[in-house]
């Protein structure tokens, strides 16, 4: 590993192997990313409003055991470790998309894995919001939805962001190490090259690359949450 350009014939075979599939695997790793983030946030953005509009003292109060059953399934899942998660779901994608091979097959395990977090998270942005706003709405006869679109999700919104930018985030890390069971994006070509093959400039350039996505979400996540901030608004 520590003579990386000792041998001119193998730096050549690994930056013909970067040039002829990392574009591929990127595209890869970024479409699939989108499917799971949307995916995530269908399921798990109305779970986490259902967390807050109905608890006891919520908008919208739901039946104790229902709460209770929606948490205990939320923290049961966070708790399963990623990979023993994907390999007990992705019979399911053999059901859903007709393969348990391939980055589409790893879409399901990937969902089922980020909507608890996401929940989570939209769960954390709604606590946020001023309890004083909520009641004024609700002074003013707006219904339970009326609450939720019109006030929650915009008050929380920054909030809401600054958390889509963390899932994001873990949603790369989790197609990652997908790679390990056959995924396909960035996480195969560092698995395959450089663990299972020994070619660690393939490794290293999937690395970075995961590692500029990051970075790039990161910074456009942070950068949409301070402009909807109201409050740093108000002060400038």
């Amino acid at each position: 590993m520590f003579d990386l350009f000792s041998d001119p014939v193998k730096v050549a075979q690994q930056v013909e192997i970067i040039l002829s599939e990392y574009g591929f695997a990127t595209w890869e790793t970024l479409y699939s990313l989108a499917l799971e983030v949307v995916f995530a946030y269908v399921i798990g953005l109305p779970l986490g409003v259902l967390l807050v509009t109905g608890e006891k003292d919520g908008i919208r109060p739901l039946p104790g055991l229902f709460m209770k059953l929606l948490n205990m399934v939320i923290n049961l899942l966070r708790s399963v470790p990623f990979l023993i998660l994907m390999i007990i779901v992705l019979p399911l994608s053999k059901v859903i998309v007709g393969t348990k091979v391939g980055t589409i097959a790893t879409i399901p395990p990937m969902v089922i894995a980020a909507f608890p977090l996401v929940a989570r998270m939209v769960e954390t942005s709604l606590r946020e919001v001023n309890h004083g706003v909520i009641e004024a709405s609700q002074s003013m006869g707006a219904s339970t939805m009326q609450i939720v679109t019109k006030v929650l999700l915009p008050e929380a919104l920054p909030s809401l962001i600054s958390g889509g930018t963390i899932t994001v985030g873990t949603i790369l890390g989790y197609g990652a190490m997908a790679g390990i069971i056959g995924g396909g994006g960035l996480g195969k070509m560092a698995i395959n090259y450089g663990y299972y093959n020994f070619k660690f400039i393939v490794m290293w350039a999937a690395v970075i690359g995961l590692i500029i996505l990051v970075q790039i979400f990161q910074s456009v996540g942070t950068k949409l949450a301070t402009v909807c901030d109201k409050r740093l608004r108000n002060r400038s």
